[in-house]
C-alpha cells in the first residue's frame, strides 16, 4: 500500500488515501480507459466549464507513443 496525497475543492485542499496499485499512467492505465469508454456506450459528457457537450464515442483515440530507440539525449 501506498499514501497518496488527492487535491480537493478546486485544488485549495489535500486528503491522504491508501492505494494498493499504482494505475495513473502507462500503457495499463490506457487500456482502463480504453474500457471504460466502451463500456459507457453513447453518453453524453460535459466540456469546459460544463458549457459544452460531447458523445463519448465522439473523443478521439490516444495516440501511441513515438519511439525513442536511436535517440540520444544529452545530459549536462
Amino acid at each position: 500500500m501506498v499514501k497518496v496525497k488527492i487535491r480537493t475543492g478546486r485544488g485549495t485542499g489535500t486528503i491522504e488515501v491508501d492505494v494498493k496499485d499504482l494505475k495513473f499512467s502507462g500503457e495499463e492505465f490506457k487500456k482502463i480507459q480504453a474500457e471504460k469508454k466502451k463500456a459507457a456506450g453513447n453518453r453524453t459528457i460535459s466540456t469546459g466549464r460544463g458549457t459544452g457537450r460531447r458523445k463519448l464515442s465522439d473523443t478521439p483515440e490516444p495516440k501511441a507513443r513515438p519511439s525513442t530507440k536511436a535517440k540520444t539525449k544529452h545530459i549536462r
